[in-house]
C-alpha cells in the first residue's frame, strides 16, 4: 500500500511539520528541481511523462541537512492549469519561486507570485534554475529582473539561489537555505478541528478509499469518525500515512493520506474537506475583504462573474461590492461572494479570484454563512471591520449577533478566535453583562449563548406574547409552552433553557404545560365560579360517561384544562382529572396482567359506551402510554 501513496498510508509520531510548494512559469524546471532534490519524480500521470509537461499536482519529500523531513508539492506552470496550481499552493508553509536563468521573469512567474502574495505566504526562496546555460553577466541581469518583480510582495526579501538540476550546482546550498528558512516558520496551530482539503481521491485494492491533502486546524487520528463538507457523507479513518509511513495521528501542517471506510471514492471530489463531524457548515455566500492585484488585467466591478479558489475548491461566483462600484488594480474593499456551488470555509481562510483574463485578486474570508447586506451601509462596513480587525471580545460579540443563540463551539468557529482567546474573552463579556449564558455546567458543553442585547429583546418578546395571551384569554392560567416556543422560533432544547432562565430570573412562572407572567391570575366572577362548580359536579356525577353538552364557556373549560382539573381527550369528550387518572391506572394494570386490551374491554370495565372508551384509548395512544396493534392495544 505504501508504495502507491507518494502523497502521503509502521510509526506513531510524525518527524516533520512543513510543506514546501513550487511556483513559476511553465518549463522553468520546477519538476526537474524536485527530482534533483528528492530523487522522486513528481509527474505521476502518463500524459505528463510523455509530454514533459506538468498538468496536475505532484508530490515528493526530502530530508534536509538538519534531519528535518519536508513535503514538496509541485504545481503546474502552464496558464491552462492554473486551477490545479491553486489547489496545491494553498496549504504550503513556504514557496520555492522557480525562474529559469535563461529566460528570466515570465507571465506565469508574475501570476504565481501574485497568488503567493494573496495567500500571504511570506517564507520562501527564489531558485534560478538552468544555471549551467548562462554566464555571469546574464545571471546578474536575471537577478535584477527577479528583484524588481518581487518588490512589494511577501517575497520581496527572499534569498535567491542559482542552481542546475543537471550538474547539481547549487543544490547543497539550496537544501541548507531551505533548512535555515524553515527555522523561522511557525508550526500550524491546533484548534481541535481537523480539516483536510482533498486534492486527490482514489482506491487501492485491499484498502478501499484513500484521500490526500495537507492537514490544517487539528490532528487526525486512526479511528476518528469523519464527514465530508460539502456533502455530508460520513465514515471512519482506517489508516493514515505520510511519506509512505503509517502513523496513528497526523498533525496540523502535515501532508497525509487517509484511508477511509464508509465513503466511496466516487462520491469524493477535489475541493471537499474531510473533517470531524457536525461543526463545519457549507456556505453559499461569504463576506470577504477583497484586494485586486496590481497586475490585474481589469478592474473588479460590482456583480462581476469570477471563479473563486479556496483551499482545493473552485466554484463560479458573483461579486457584490459592498462599499464601491468597482475596485481598480491595487485597491481593496468589502465584498460578498455569492457562490454557484457551496464550499466549506471558516473565518480567516484565504482565497483567490480569477476570470478568463487571469488572476484578478483575492483576500480573506471574514464571515461564512453570510446574509445578504444592503450596499453602502455604514453599519455593515463597521461590523465587517470589527470581525476582521477587532479585539477578541468585539469579534466574539459580532459573530454571536449574526445568529444568536449559538453554542460555544459555533461561536468559536464563526469568530475565528482561538478557543483559548475566546474563553478569556467570554469571561470578560459575562462579567460586563454583554453575554448571557443559558444552561448549567461548562459553557463549552453545548450551552446556548445570547448577547446582552439579544437576551433583552428575547425577554421582551416573551413578555409581549404573554401579555397578549393574557389579554385575549383572561380566564386561562397561561400560554401553552409549545405555542410560545413556536412564536419565538426556537428549537426544543434551547427553548427549555430559555424558560428555565426566565423562570429563574422571575420574568415568568411555569405551571405544568403553560407559562404565565408573575402578575397574572385567574379571577372568576361569582357567576363564572358558579358555572364552573355546576360543570364539575356534572362530570363527577357520571365520571366515566360525562355529558358533552353542558353549555359552559370554552374559556372556562380551557382554564380548567390549564389547571389540570379536567382532561380533554378529544374535542367532545372531557373527563374530570380524578376520573381520567383512575381509568388510566386501571387500564395500565389490566394490560400488564393480560398483555393486551381492546376498546370493548375498556367499555365493559367502566360500564360506559364505545364513544368514551374509543376516545380514551386514542388519547392514551397519543400520550404514548399504549400502542395499537390491530384491534388491540399493548403498553409502550
Amino acid at each position: 500500500m505504501g508504495g502507491a501513496l507518494a502523497g502521503g498510508l509502521g510509526g506513531d509520531i510524525l518527524r516533520w511539520m512543513y510543506v514546501v510548494g513550487t511556483a513559476g512559469h511553465v518549463d522553468h524546471g520546477k519538476s526537474a528541481l524536485v527530482r534533483a532534490l528528492s530523487g522522486i519524480d513528481p509527474d505521476r500521470l502518463r500524459e505528463e511523462k510523455e509530454r514533459g509537461l506538468t498538468i496536475d499536482l505532484g508530490f515528493a519529500w526530502v530530508t534536509l541537512p538538519s534531519g528535518r523531513e519536508v513535503s514538496i508539492v509541485d504545481v503546474p506552470g502552464h496558464e491552462r492549469f492554473i486551477r490545479n496550481m491553486l489547489a496545491g499552493v494553498g496549504g504550503i508553509d513556504m514557496a520555492l519561486l522557480v525562474v529559469a536563468a535563461d529566460e528570466g521573469v515570465m507571465p506565469q512567474t508574475r501570476e504565481h507570485l501574485a497568488i503567493i502574495d494573496l495567500l500571504r505566504i511570506d517564507r520562501g526562496l527564489v531558485v534560478a534554475t538552468k544555471r549551467d546555460l548562462v554566464d555571469e553577466d546574464w545571471m546578474e541581469l536575471v537577478a535584477s529582473d527577479i528583484a524588481d518583480a518581487l518588490k512589494g510582495t511577501t517575497l520581496q526579501d527572499a534569498r535567491m539561489i542559482s542552481v542546475s538540476s543537471v550538474t547539481g550546482e547549487g543544490l547543497p546550498e539550496l537544501l541548507a537555505a531551505l533548512d535555515e528558512t524553515l527555522d523561522g516558520v511557525e508550526t500550524r496551530a491546533d484548534n481541535g478541528h481537523p480539516r483536510l482539503p482533498i486534492d486527490r481521491a482514489f482506491t487501492i485494492s485491499g484498502f478501499g478509499t484513500v484521500v490526500t491533502g495537507t492537514l490544517v486546524g487539528g490532528g487526525l487520528s486512526v479511528g476518528d469518525e469523519v464527514e465530508l463538507a460539502p456533502g455530508g457523507q460520513r465514515g471512519r479513518v482506517r489508516g493514515i500515512q505520510t511519506h509512505r509511513q503509517s502513523v496513528k495521528t497526523g498533525a496540523p501542517g502535515t501532508r497525509v493520506a487517509a484511508n477511509l471506510s464508509g465513503i466511496s471514492h466516487e462520491s469524493i471530489s477535489r475541493g471537499q474537506i474531510l473533517t470531524d463531524r457536525g461543526w463545519l457548515k457549507e456556505s453559499r455566500a461569504l463576506d470577504v475583504r477583497l484586494r485586486v492585484v496590481r497586475d490585474s488585467p481589469v478592474p473588479v466591478k460590482h456583480r462581476a462573474s469570477v471563479s473563486v479558489h479556496l483551499g482545493t475548491s473552485e466554484t463560479l461566483a458573483r461579486v457584490r461590492l459592498l462599499d464601491e462600484e468597482e475596485l481598480v488594480p491595487g485597491e481593496s474593499g468589502w465584498a460578498q461572494l455569492h457562490l454557484q456551488y457551496p464550499i466549506a470555509a471558516v473565518k480567516g481562510d484565504l482565497f483567490v479570484i480569477r476570470s478568463h483574463q487571469g488572476t484578478l485578486g483575492g483576500g480573506e474570508v471574514i464571515e461564512t454563512l453570510a446574509r445578504r447586506h444592503k450596499r453602502f451601509s455604514q453599519p455593515v462596513v463597521e461590523r465587517l471591520s470589527v470581525l476582521a480587525e477587532g479585539r477578541p471580545e468585539e469579534v466574539l460579540l459580532k459573530a454571536l449577533e449574526s445568529g444568536e443563540p449559538m453554542t460555544w463551539k459555533r461561536v468559536v468557529v464563526e469568530s475565528g478566535v482561538s478557543e483559548e482567546d475566546a474563553g478569556q474573552a467570554l469571561e470578560s463579556l459575562m462579567e460586563w453583562g454583554a453575554v448571557t449564558v443559558l444552561g448549567k455546567g461548562r459553557v463549552m458543553d453545548g450551552t446556548a449563548l445570547y448577547t446582552g442585547g439579544g437576551w433583552t429583546r428575547l425577554t421582551g418578546q416573551c413578555r409581549e406574547a404573554l401579555q397578549t395571551y393574557h389579554r385575549q384569554h383572561p380566564l386561562r392560567t397561561g400560554l401553552p409552552k409549545e405555542e410560545l416556543r413556536s412564536r419565538l422560533g426556537l428549537g426544543g432544547q434551547v427553548f427549555g433553557r430559555v424558560v428555565e432562565k426566565l423562570v429563574e430570573d422571575g420574568a415568568m412562572v411555569e405551571e405544568g404545560s403553560v407559562v404565565r407572567l408573575p402578575e397574572h391570575s385567574r379571577a372568576l366572577s361569582v357567576k363564572q365560579q358558579s358555572e364552573v362548580d355546576r360543570y364539575l359536579a356534572a362530570l363527577d356525577a357520571q365520571p366515566f360517561s360525562p355529558p358533552t353538552d353542558l353549555g359552559i364557556s370554552g374559556e372556562l373549560v380551557a382554564g380548567l384544562v390549564d389547571e389540570g382539573r379536567v382532561v380533554r381527550v378529544n374535542q367532545d369528550v372531557i373527563f374530570s382529572a380524578v376520573a381520567y387518572e383512575e381509568m388510566r391506572d386501571r387500564i395500565v394494570e389490566e394490560t400488564k396482567s393480560a398483555g393486551k386490551i381492546n376498546v370493548g374491554k375498556v367499555r365493559d370495565m367502566f360500564d360506559t359506551s364505545r364513544k368514551y372508551a374509543l376516545a380514551l384509548m386514542e388519547y392514551l395512544d397519543q400520550k404514548k402510554i399504549t400502542r395499537r396493534m390491530g384491534d388491540d392495544r399493548v403498553l409502550r
